[in-house]
């Protein structure tokens, strides 16, 4: 699948979580939280298939810097294609801050006390999740 040829430069982005589209537009570039650390693509980068942590994902649209909070998943480059899927994914002008930082709070909470019953997994997870969103939102 390729892109459009008059969108010189440019790769196609498609996010997409189990809930359904988040996002699909043409970008100039991608920056992203890799399995291995940080990646970044631009225009003809070669083909790619790696997992993903949670992070934020850095793009340029139009000239204009965005940022997207993920929760983990897959993203596969193919002739100017990216194809994200996550198992979450909020552009930044949709977070909520404050709800995000209370979701911060409790998760911190949860991890402090250490009580009985507390899956300590799933509260790191939601602390990693409510950390991506509020950097997304800076």
């Amino acid at each position: 699948m390729s892109c459009d040829p008059n969108s010189p430069d440019r790769i196609k982005l498609e996010v997409v979580t189990p809930e359904g589209s988040v996002f699909s537009d043409m970008v100039e570039e991608l920056s992203g939280p890799g399995a291995l650390g940080s990646l970044g693509i631009l225009f003809n980068h070669a083909p790619l298939m790696t997992s993903l942590e949670n992070g934020v994902l850095r793009y340029t649209q139009e000239g204009k810097k965005r940022k997207m909070a993920i929760s983990g998943g897959f993203l596969e480059v193919k002739a100017n294609h990216i194809l994200i899927l996550a198992h979450t994914a909020e552009l930044s002008e949709e977070i909520d801050r404050e709800r995000a930082q209370k979701s911060l709070e409790r998760a911190q909470k949860r991890l402090a006390e250490k009580m009985a019953g507390v899956d300590l997994m799933r509260a790191e997870a939601a602390m990693n999740r409510a950390l991506s969103r509020l950097d997304a939102v800076k």
